[in-house]
């Protein structure tokens, strides 16, 4: 019987998984969109982020919104991200200062609800010139005092977010695009909410209403309760410019879309989204990932994978999961909800019992854990997280992605088929929620 070996992102490099072809029933990775012309592809990824600058979607040049401008925002992502902001920032700043070189310049990094990003995790991130020359700032999303009230969000919860928006006479903000699993996509209106936002705010819009909401999937913008609180958020903070970028497997820019938020937004959505979508294929065991580094540090951002694998799983099979999660958990009230639970079905009890305006911290995360381990076995395999608090998150653990799969195949049976998605994050699954929903 002929045999495949599958390259799985992992970490800063890649797992090896050899399987019987006869096993395989598909393999669904993303497409080249046919808007990606081949003389695109000879680009750099600095010309490709030129290129947008030079032609802004909906918006005149940034150059000339920052013409008059006193003091400009950047509003960047923080260190779970892979932004390639050592090339997209340089440019930004440049494009800034074209006009008008003596603009006081602030770059805030959003953080959002995770951890404050550590000075060594700047240095890697942005590179000894950008941190030497400009001045950073890291949001906190808990420190009360450098925050603004900015009224409430249509879902009722009040908006609050980091005080520099209002120093600032232009706002803009980069980031990148790629499937999101509750927020649609990422980039666009996320560099506010959650990105600069009071922790108080990232809990009204990440209640487990919005979260059960069937338009709270991969892909799905419109009708989206999530993606409408964001939205407003990004308009009271008077977000003026966006540059996203569309990344490919090796994390190198391919596309770039600047212009008004929105509407820049939303081009890139479209483009992403037509080479991102799959036909579902339906098996017993889904061998996926995160993409990586660094969407692969910890077992919260592991999440994102794994509903990629949800997807195409039948209820009862089993998910196999490569993520190194060097950083463990990624946070002890979300390990909580799993190590203080008899079962996973208890912890959906409990968060579809807590009121919108009563949301605990990283609940959403565990909510959606939650319900993917009562529709399947996860096994994570990680060679850097104790396995006493794997088990104690109901998964199961194996240091290979061929040992992940004789387990699996102890439980499915032998004969079992096998869906492979290197990249979980990188798809958006075509199933039954597209249905009712519109999708972008």
């Amino acid at each position: 019987m002929s045999k495949t070996t599958y390259m799985i992102p992992y970490g800063r490099g890649h797992m090896a998984a050899t399987i019987d072809d006869a096993c395989v029933k598909a393999v669904l990775e993303p497409g080249i969109s046919a808007a990606m012309l081949p003389a695109e592809k000879t680009l750099s990824e600095a010309d490709h982020v030129l290129q947008a600058l030079a032609r802004p979607i909906g918006s005149a040049p940034l150059c000339e919104l920052a013409r008059a401008a006193r003091r400009v925002l950047i509003i960047t992502s923080d260190h779970t991200r892979p932004v390639p902001s050592a090339i997209t920032l340089p440019l930004l700043l440049a494009e800034i200062r074209r006009y008008n070189p003596d603009t006081a310049v602030r770059i805030l990094v959003g953080t959002g609800f995770h951890r404050l990003t550590t000075a060594a995790e700047l240095l890697d991130k942005f590179g000894p010139e950008l941190i030497r020359n400009e001045q950073f700032i890291v949001h906190d999303s808990r420190d009360k005092t450098g925050l603004v009230s900015k009224g409430n969000l249509p879902s009722g919860g009040e908006l609050r977010l980091n005080s520099l928006v209002d120093w600032a006479d232009l706002v803009v903000a980069e980031g990148f695009i790629e499937p999101h699993f509750f927020a649609g996509f990422s980039g666009g209106r996320k560099s506010v909410l959650p990105g600069i936002a009071a922790a108080e705010t990232v809990l009204a819009n990440h209640c487990s209403e919005f979260i059960a909401s069937p338009c709270a999937r991969t892909g799905i913008l419109d009708g989206n309760p999530l993606h409408t609180d964001m939205l407003f958020a990004a308009e009271a903070a008077q977000l003026a410019f966006i540059l996203n970028v569309a990344l490919d497997a090796d994390k190198k820019i391919i596309r770039a879309f600047a212009g008004q938020p929105d509407q820049a937004h939303r081009a890139g959505c479209d483009w992403v989204g037509q080479r991102a979508r799959v036909d579902r294929a339906l098996a017993d065991i889904v061998i996926t990932s995160n993409g990586g580094y660094p969407l692969d540090q910890n077992i919260y951002q592991a999440v994102k994978g794994m509903t990629a694998g949800e997807a195409c799983v039948r209820r009862g099979g089993v998910v196999i999961m490569a993520a190194a999660c060097e950083d463990g958990h990624g946070g002890d009230a979300f390990y909580r909800w799993f190590a203080d639970a008899p079962s996973p079905a208890a912890v959906t009890r409990k968060i579809l019992s807590i009121r919108r305006s009563d949301t605990l911290p990283d609940q959403w995360e565990a909510q959606i854990l939650a319900r993917v381990l009562e529709h399947c076995t996860v096994i994570l395999v990680t060679g850097c997280c104790d396995p006493a608090m794997v088990r104690a998150m109901h998964l199961l653990q194996a240091t290979t992605i061929d040992e992940a799969l004789a387990l699996a195949r102890s439980i499915t049976g032998t004969s079992s088929d096998v869906v492979i998605i290197p990249d979980g994050v990188a798809v958006i699954v075509r199933d039954t929620t597209e249905a009712s929903c519109a999708v972008r």
